[in-house]
């Protein structure tokens, strides 16, 4: 549990810091909200006030409205809110996520919200940041996570899409973060160049919730290759050989019924467990995660320099047990806390519910 005096506090509406009037991530409607990032589970609707990335602005006000009260900041920067220092670090997460740093009353907390140390072509990198107290997530808090760089996985795509020229290939993933990482990947490996697969004339077709989100993406000048709404297709011999990118709320969904004999994957974190795609009916499984997996999430710790850590979401106390047991680090968990407001919001969308895994 928090102290009772410390620079942040746990309320019914979240983390809140009293010296900057503020709540990190608020899970109820609250008159000032610092935003991590615009997942669902993140960023709720109703909010006098957002603080967030000026690079997150655009999907902020798609999925918020366009008439939020919105502050946008950039990395870095050092804002004065209230009696605090406050600035936001790249979390390497998704477009324009955050670390949130606070200063007041001679110390430093440090709120990860969702994070990741692999190279990513579709965001900014993690930026390593000191604090006296570090919270940090732990979604993949285990030894068994250890991710290959996005680059590989992306090959295995490319490979999997290119097998089966006389199928469509339905690779379902977060609409939000890990559809725009997989194509600015497969853009890295020359996908969508002339005279390659993707080129202008055979686009990556997306489903509509895919494609509603891709402009703050090529406004933020991030490399992808070229894409289409499905929706513009109408005869299914122009799907044949098609790589199509949708949401998982799509899979065997009446949208899919456009597919002649379609191919099926799945692309997350989640697919690094033996058995999950079978268990989710895809045929094949694609483990690539916008978070951080185990060594990524000690070397976080490590560097943050934190005399006091706390642990939430996922594997909480395994990870807070490690950082005590064989750091030596002061850690403990919160895990419990986050959980129950988390499942209490009737806000959070089932496809964010797993925040982009």
């Amino acid at each position: 549990m928090l102290p009772a005096d410390g620079l942040l506090q746990l309320t019914p509406q979240g983390l809140y810091c009293p010296a900057a009037e503020a709540w990190i991530d608020p899970w109820r409607p609250v008159s000032r909200a610092l935003i991590t990032h615009a997942h669902a589970d993140h960023a709720r609707p109703g909010c006098g006030e957002y603080w967030a990335t000026g690079s997150s602005e655009g999907i902020l006000r798609q999925r918020l409205g366009g008439g939020i009260n919105l502050i946008p900041v950039d990395y870095g920067a050092l804002n004065r809110i209230g009696g605090a220092r406050v600035s936001f670090h790249s979390a390497g997460h998704v477009l324009g996520s955050a670390q949130i740093r606070l200063e007041a009353g001679g110390e430093s907390w440090l709120v990860s919200g969702d994070y990741k140390r692999c190279a990513d072509p579709s965001c900014a990198p993690f930026e390593p940041v000191q604090a006296d107290v570090f919270i940090t997530e732990a979604t993949f808090g285990l030894p068994i996570y250890r991710w290959q760089s996005g680059a590989a996985v992306a090959r295995q795509i490319l490979e999997w899409w290119q097998v089966a020229p006389e199928r469509p290939s339905l690779l379902f993933c977060y609409a939000f973060g890990k559809a725009q990482r997989v194509l600015a990947e497969l853009a890295a490996l020359g996908v969508g160049e002339p005279g390659q697969p993707g080129a202008p004339g055979e686009e990556i077709l997306l489903h509509g919730a895919v494609d509603a989100l891709m402009q703050p993406y090529r406004e933020a000048s991030v490399v992808l290759p070229p894409t289409l709404a499905a929706s513009r297709l109408e005869r299914r011999a122009d799907l044949a050989g098609r790589l199509v990118i949708a949401p998982p709320a799509a899979h065997r969904s009446a949208w899919m019924k456009r597919f002649q004999n379609p191919q099926t994957a799945f692309v997350s974190g989640w697919m690094a467990v033996r058995g999950a795609r079978r268990r989710r009916g895809y045929e094949r499984g694609f483990a690539l995660s916008d978070h951080a997996d185990w060594n990524g999430l000690l070397h976080s710790v490590r560097e943050s320099g934190a005399r006091q850590v706390y642990v939430t979401h996922g594997n909480s106390d395994g990870l807070a047990r490690y950082l005590r047991e064989v750091e030596g680090i002061c850690a403990e968990p919160l895990d419990r806390v986050f959980a129950a407001e988390r499942n209490d919001s009737e806000t959070v969308s089932a496809e964010d519910a797993a925040d982009g895994a």
